[in-house]
This record gives structure tokens, C-alpha cells and sequence, in this order.
């Protein structure tokens, strides 16, 4: 690994991205950035654009899988952009901002409506991109605007109807643009009851999820009409392993990473479970996960 400095911004050269993401796997990026304000962002767009770069956005980076060959151009991780503030019944958090810290500011200011997060481990940022959500809530149920930098280095302000949520989809999955911030609507509530709820979706996570190892958490979108786990359970597939990568045992719709998984082993555990669903149900599993780069080369 080297570095360089441009405008005063550290470009770390071939970092391997495993030491950032939750399955701990994936390639290295080429140049890799972590700006820190909304003009070191820009600033790193108009670097790579007179580069010919083509740029990458990670938050948190954890529904993500970088393949083992990692990514080419510039990747911007997000994270050092975290700032949070509340402002009567609106809660306004930078894109690297993480939910959970998110959630928690919500609910020291008495705010309700966003307890559905507060066990997700994501960012803002990515919240926003793929509309993310959990035990009946979506990020499309309470956002109120979102700011967005362009391709062409614009500051654009996106209202909710705007984005054009859907399930696991939103507008910036179609134009690029990378996700800045985002402001949400909540609802006044007793604290002591958004603690409740909090603490009971957590520990209802904790009982279901495999916490306690590597994973891109959920990895396939609920198909209309089916649940995912239950499918790869009735498929005979709970537990399998592929390298290092096993189907969790706890949760089937998981794939965990317990002896030194490759972005490889996921992906074919992914082929895999596809595979034989559709072989068993007729029904083609779609990935929820994000995945990115490229393929390893001999």
C-alpha cells in the first residue's frame, strides 16, 4: 500500500478492502479516499473526472460484497462524514452517519418512527440508496429529503416522492449520484416506550441473526408470496459450506463467514442457493446484497 495527497486529501494506493467490509473479504481498490466534508467530496469527484476514474461509493459496508479482484477507479468510504443533528421533530444525519447511532439520537430526543433501524448496522448513506428496512419499516416511511452530489460535481435536494423509493431501490441506484445526507420526519413519543421497542427488535435480531460471525447480512430480497430462509431450509441447504463461507445455521437466508471466507466463496454460495431454489420452487432468488469489483485474476 502507498498513498498520495491531493488538495490536502490522503488516496491510499491498492488497499485491500477486506479490512473494511462486514463479510471481511474482497479485493483491493485501486485509490481509496475517506473525505471528511462535502467539498473534500466534491473535490475527490473533480479528481477523478479529470482522471478518467470512475468512482465508487461504500458506507458502512455491510450488505456489500467486493469481489476478490477489488475495484477499479476511485473508492470514497464515507464514514468520516458522520455528523448528526436534531432539530425539533426532524432528524438530519451525513451520509456516513451509522443507523444505529442514528436511531439512538432519535430516541434521546424523544423521536419515534425510526426504531425499525435501530439494530441495522449500515450508514445513512446506504440506507438511502437501497430504501432499507426491517420489521415492517422502510427508510421510504420517513425520509423528507435527501442531499445528493452529482456525477457532474451539482448539489441537488431530492424530496421522498423525488427518490422514487421501492423495495431495496431508489432513484440515486439509477443516476449515481452519491448520497450526502439525508433529513427525517419522526413522531414525539414517550421515551421510555421507544426504548422498549428498541430493545425488544434487538433482541428479537439477536435470537434470529448470526451476530457473531462475519456476513453480508440479508442476502436475497423476499420474493412476492415466499420467505427466503424457509425455502433454503426446505431445500436441504441450511449449513452448507462452500471454502469458507457456510449458510448459517441460524439463519438460512445468511451466509456467514467462518474460516477465512473469499469474496469468491460468497459468490458461489450465492449461485449456489440460487440454483437450487429455483430448481425446487420455480422461484429465482434476486440478491439484495450489493456486490461490486471485479473478479480475481491468475
Amino acid at each position: 500500500m502507498t498513498a498520495a495527497v491531493i488538495d490536502g486529501i490522503t488516496i491510499l494506493k491498492n488497499e485491500p478492502l477486506s479490512k473494511y467490509t462486514f463479510t471481511r473479504t474482497g479485493g483491493p481498490a485501486d485509490q481509496l479516499a475517506f473525505p471528511r466534508r462535502v467539498e473534500e467530496v466534491a473535490a475527490l469527484v473533480q479528481y477523478a473526472d479529470e482522471q478518467g476514474l470512475p468512482i465508487t461509493v461504500i458506507g458502512n459496508a455491510s450488505n456489500l460484497i467486493v469481489r476478490d479482484g477489488g475495484i477499479r477507479g476511485l473508492t470514497l468510504i464515507l464514514t468520516q462524514m458522520d455528523h448528526i443533528t436534531v432539530s425539533g421533530d426532524q432528524v438530519t444525519a451525513q451520509a456516513g452517519a451509522r443507523l444505529i447511532d442514528t436511531t439512538e439520537a432519535a430516541y434521546r430526543a424523544g423521536l419515534s418512527d425510526f426504531e425499525f433501524a435501530c439494530g441495522i448496522p449500515g450508514s445513512i448513506g446506504g440506507a438511502v440508496y437501497m430504501n432499507a428496512g426491517a420489521y415492517g419499516g422502510e427508510i421510504k416511511d420517513i425520509l423528507t429529503a435527501a442531499t445528493v452530489l452529482t456525477k457532474a460535481g451539482e448539489l441537488k435536494h431530492y424530496d421522498n416522492a423525488a427518490m422514487a423509493f421501492s423495495y431495496r431501490h431508489s432513484l440515486v441506484q439509477d443516476t449515481g449520484d452519491v448520497v450526502l445526507e439525508a433529513t427525517f420526519q419522526m413522531t414525539p413519543a414517550p421515551k421510555p416506550d421507544i426504548r422498549a421497542r428498541m430493545d425488544k427488535l434487538n433482541a428479537r435480531r439477536a435470537s434470529k441473526q448470526p451476530l457473531e460471525y462475519p456476513s453480508c447480512g440479508s442476502v436475497f430480497k423476499r420474493p412476492v408470496g415466499h420467505y427466503v430462509g424457509p425455502m433454503i431450509q426446505q431445500a436441504g441447504l441450511q449449513g452448507h459450506k462452500i471454502g469458507g463461507a457456510q449458510i448459517s445455521m441460524k439463519h438460512a437466508g445468511f451466509i456467514v463467514n467462518i474460516n477465512h471466507a473469499t469474496a469468491t466463496d460468497y459468490m458461489a454460495m450465492i449461485r449456489y442457493v440460487q440454483k437450487n431454489v429455483l430448481a425446487k420452487f420455480g422461484v429465482q432468488l434476486e440478491p439484495e446484497v450489493r456486490i461490486m469489483g471485479t473478479e480475481q485474476t491468475l
